[in-house]
């Protein structure tokens, strides 16, 4: 499963806070990224700027980490989009690339503040997990055949 994070408005709260405060609030994101990464057995595939590209080898941790890190980088008053798709990977040195990393982006860029979306596969594998999804129905993505179905993954607290 891929998962690609990205804080909401990152280059406006940059401009408002300055370099140093931005630069201090973007470490703090990162651990608070990293802690979660390792909680649920993710891999840091890399940075992208002001968030993440990470591989989990189970869908149902890679939405509960993302559903962490939406809470988690809260007081730090940011907010986070994420999304995950779960398909067929190709391996490259230090990154990783395939049509699974593409529509896992492009679920990512769907994604508001606070918001964590995933296809249908996502939703599909979790079943019996205790997640909890609301059906935003099929979309459309650029080089892309057939639509994806999304669904956004209720927040934390629902998803007991």
């Amino acid at each position: 499963t891929v998962l690609f994070t990205d804080i909401v408005d990152s280059t406006a709260k940059a401009s408002l806070m300055g370099d140093t405060s931005w630069r201090a609030t973007l470490e703090a994101h990162h651990e608070v990224v990293r802690q979660q990464l390792r909680r649920f057995r993710g891999r840091e595939v890399k940075t992208l700027g002001d968030g993440f590209l990470a591989m989990f080898d189970g869908p149902a941790r890679a939405v509960r980490c993302a559903q962490a890190i939406v809470g988690g980088v809260k007081p730090l008053d940011l907010t986070v989009r994420a999304g995950l798709h779960t398909g067929e990977v190709e391996l490259m040195e230090r990154d990783v690339g395939g049509i699974a990393v593409h529509v896992a982006s492009r679920i990512a860029h769907r994604a508001e503040a606070n918001q964590i979306l995933t296809s249908n596969t996502v939703k599909d594998l979790v079943a019996g997990s205790g997640l909890r999804f609301r059906d935003l129905g099929a979309m459309s993505f650029d080089g892309l055949d057939d639509p994806v179905r999304l669904y956004q993954a209720e927040p934390l607290a629902l998803a007991a």
